[in-house]
């Protein structure tokens, strides 16, 4: 029997497991639309902006596993989804994006709103292809389907609108995907050559990331073989930090000294599952082994000396029976010892909170982090509330952290947060947003009102696109046009039917957050913290230092002493420590 290309579409999502295609419908797609209509067995979420719906996406396949879908309608519903699938195929999360064009019979004659998809989207996905009958497109489908799950990213299917109202009858090669899970391990050599390795060396740290997720008990009692700490990236905290009394923090921009230091005093650095990007943090002197379940990431971040492939709990299953306990815990107990220096000192700006519409956003994470569920979803906008939601959110083995880690986008918090909450109904979702980002993709709060979802959006409102201002600083230069005149957000929240509560004072933060997480449904909390905060990576370069003094004497020249007093004001006791 002949079906339309948009109902086999749709029956084919079903069948994959997706729930809901999170899209603005519009002239090509809305014959995919009324497919979704007419199934009722997917969802179709109508969001305010598409770049909302491909993050979304997004955060709903990396938190299941499975496939996300989003769409986009011909001109510019392809070009608002490039940045959420950019940041989703960066993420490794498998997003199916339905790009629907204009129909096949006006291609290349600069027909309104034409855009080339098969350009466009050549480099945020694995598959990206254009179907031109109703026979290719069920098949296409299925491949992109298989693709995205296998390879961990996006695949992109253009359907032309007069295409998805076309039937046929033709079946499929293969109805069905297959996510094809399977374990990957090193030879027995390799594993001998690491064992002997780690079995020879005193000082070993492992540093691990997303990629070691699965394998949290395995590398702690390798860990505990070892005596070696355990570092990790902001990415894989959730997943490595809870019951691990070898961890000393992350490393990196947002990480903490113990962290950092652990990796460069170490004799033998044992990387797993870690594409750690910034090089400057690598140690350079030691002897570094690194495992990944994907062969091109080895020694692309670091000089190392043995090169592994497998995937992170199959490979330490193997590699432990090999492993001799070592005695000699002096290495251990140091590392740990700075580690509880490091989150003393970082309590102080907890313990000090700030004062009226300055209040320290290390204060108020800390709060969130002791209001909100062992299972909780965290979701954290790029800049600032990165840094504080790194150093304060603690991890239990339930929760989970979702961020633009990789793409480093702003805006992708509350987004995220939409897709967390359709996909885990019953978990509390916390949206953790800057002002800048949410005032980016403000207009679809609507999206959370319209189907009801009982997010906690917590708004830190420094006033500033704060990471930029401190990047600024360092580099020597005074921050201009940083600044941001921004509304009472609650106020905003309160016209678009979503409780709202601004927090303008230290001693109001504990009261209202406790009743806001309290709360059912939505509800939105303005709060007015330090825009002067900085946040100090776990090694200051002699550079930045120059700069950031240079940045100060800017400031003095041109007559904003104020903005220099308050700074110190601010900071003192991170400047002593510098000093």
């Amino acid at each position: 029997m002949e079906k339309k290309v948009a109902e086999q579409i749709v029956e084919m999502l079903v069948e994959a497991g997706v729930k809901r295609i999170y899209a603005v419908t519009g002239d090509s797609l809305n014959q995919i639309n009324d497919a979704v209509r007419r199934n009722g067995k997917i969802q179709w979420i109508h969001v305010r902006h598409e770049e909302t719906g491909a993050f979304a996406a997004g955060a709903e396949a990396q938190l299941h596993g499975g496939l996300g879908c989003c769409g986009g309608s011909s001109g510019p519903g392809h070009v608002h989804l490039i940045n959420g699938l950019y940041d989703a195929h960066r993420s490794g999360a498998s997003v199916i994006a339905i790009a629907s064009t204009i129909v096949s019979e006006e291609f290349g004659t600069h027909y309104f709103q034409e855009t080339n998809t098969l350009k466009l989207f050549s480099d945020c996905s694995f598959y990206n292809e254009l179907a031109i009958t109703a026979e290719q497109a069920p098949r296409m489908l299925q491949a992109a389907m298989q693709k995205a799950l296998t390879r961990k990213g996006v695949a992109v299917i253009g359907i032309p609108g007069d295409l998805a109202s076309a039937a046929t009858d033709k079946g499929l090669s293969s109805p069905c995907i297959f996510p094809a899970p399977a374990e990957i391990c090193p030879s027995p050599g390799e594993l001998q050559q690491l064992a002997s390795l780690l079995n020879h060396a005193v000082k070993i740290t492992l540093f691990c990331g997303i990629g070691a997720k699965d394998a949290h008990d395995e590398l702690v009692e390798l860990a505990g073989l070892l005596n070696a700490p355990v570092a990790y990236s902001f990415k894989s905290k959730m997943e490595i930090q809870y019951d691990n009394p070898y961890e000393v923090g992350m490393t990196g921009l947002l990480g903490m000294p113990s962290g950092y230091d652990s990796m460069h005093e170490a004799e033998v650095l044992l990387m797993l599952g870690t594409d750690f990007p910034y090089a400057s943090f690598m140690p350079e002197h030691n002897t570094i082994v690194q495992v990944d379940i994907n062969p091109e990431r080895l020694g692309r971040r670091a000089k190392i000396q043995m090169g592994l492939c497998g995937d992170i709990k199959t490979t330490l299953r193997a590699l432990i029976p090999l492993i001799e306990p070592h005695a000699d815990d002096s290495f251990l107990k140091k590392q740990l010892a700075d580690y509880a220096k490091v989150r003393k000192r970082l309590n102080t700006y907890v313990e000090e909170r700030g004062s009226e519409e300055r209040i320290h956003p290390e204060f108020v994470m800390s709060i969130i982090n002791g209001l909100a569920k062992e299972n909780a979803i965290f979701t954290v906008d790029t800049g600032m509330t990165c840094v504080w939601g790194a150093r304060y959110l603690q991890a239990t083995g339930k929760r989970k952290m979702l961020g633009s880690f990789n793409h480093g986008s702003m805006a992708n918090a509350m987004p995220q947060a939409i897709g967390a909450a359709l996909a885990f109904p019953d978990r509390q979702v916390v949206a953790l947003c800057g002002d800048g980002g949410l005032s980016m993709l403000l207009g679809d709060l609507s999206t959370i009102v319209q189907y009801h979802l009982p997010i906690k959006i917590i708004v830190f409102n420094n006033r500033a696109l704060g990471m930029v201002k401190l990047e600024m600083e360092v580099a020597g230069l005074p921050d201009w046009q940083t600044d941001m005149l921004n509304p009472d957000y609650s106020r905003v929240a309160e016209a678009m039917e979503i409780p709202g509560y601004s927090i303008l004072a230290p001693g109001e933060v504990m009261p209202v957050l406790k009743e806001v997480f309290k709360r059912e449904g939505p509800v939105l909390v303005d709060i007015k913290t330090d825009p002067d905060a900085l946040a100090m990576p776990p090694k200051v370069e002699w550079a930045q230092m120059t700069g950031f003094v240079r940045s100060m004497y800017k400031l003095l020249m041109s007559g904003k002493s104020r903005e220099i007093i308050d700074t110190i004001h601010s900071n003192y006791k991170h400047i002593r420590e510098v000093l």
